[in-house]
């Protein structure tokens, strides 16, 4: 039994990294840098914007269009507006979950905010959302996970992170907690699930309909 669920936004509560994947793929490439999904999943994923702009600095050498992030954000949003859609059981999840459990997040509070109120989980996370703009490093560093615990007031050995990227696994590792990887999402199917031995979760799983078969403590009675 765990005293806290830390669930990642992106890619596990919502279906959103394939078409951020996408878009940042097409921004780039109209700027002359060639990458694909397999690329921006083993370098981008879990991390926060700033990271991966200085990434393709360093190995594109290009510093991006002062007005890139802006405009990039302003096209990703519109595009949730349309296509976003909330993990197939989460729902279920967050309303039947016996524990106390919050959201922590590379994303920037004004797009996981708004993330999630297009698919309406907005007043079930409302007072209970953590961001990388609240620590001095994002993930991989346990910062942000090391943040949600001590704000919700739990030893973060107590704690469980459902996560989906290699990167936000290693920073759960990281703070001492126990990890769940997530799987299901749309940016991972059909793609081989490389586990680096820094990044070895307790367990997998594909679907939240298993959520609760994996630890029925954590299932309020019904």
């Amino acid at each position: 039994m765990f005293d806290l669920c830390i669930f990642d936004c992106d890619g596990v509560l919502i279906d959103s990294e394939i078409i951020s994947a996408r878009m940042l793929i097409s921004e780039l490439a109209a700027l002359g840098v060639e990458i694909n999904l397999d690329y921006v999943t083993r370098h981008f994923l879990g991390r926060s914007y700033p990271t991966v702009m200085n990434q393709i600095r360093i190995e594109f050498g290009l510093d991006l269009p002062q007005d890139f992030e802006a405009k990039y954000r302003a096209r990703l949003l519109a595009a949730f507006e349309t296509d976003l859609q909330v993990m197939p059981g989460v729902t279920d999840v967050l309303d039947q979950i016996k524990v106390p459990w919050c959201v922590a997040t590379s994303s920037s509070p004004p797009r996981v905010n708004r993330s999630l109120e297009i698919v309406g989980l907005a007043q079930r996370a409302a007072g209970r959302i953590f961001t990388a703009s609240e620590v001095a490093q994002g993930k991989p560093a346990p910062d942000l996970f090391l943040h949600a615990a001590r704000q919700m007031g739990v030893d973060p050995t107590r704690c469980l992170v459902i996560e989906d990227s290699l990167t936000g696994i290693r920073a759960g590792l990281a703070a001492g907690m126990k990890v769940w990887r997530f799987t299901g999402a749309s940016h991972l199917k059909g793609h081989p699930l490389t586990r680096p031995a820094d990044a070895i979760p307790t367990l997998e799983f594909a679907s939240f309909a298993d959520f609760f078969h994996l630890d029925g403590a954590m299932r309020a009675k019904l």
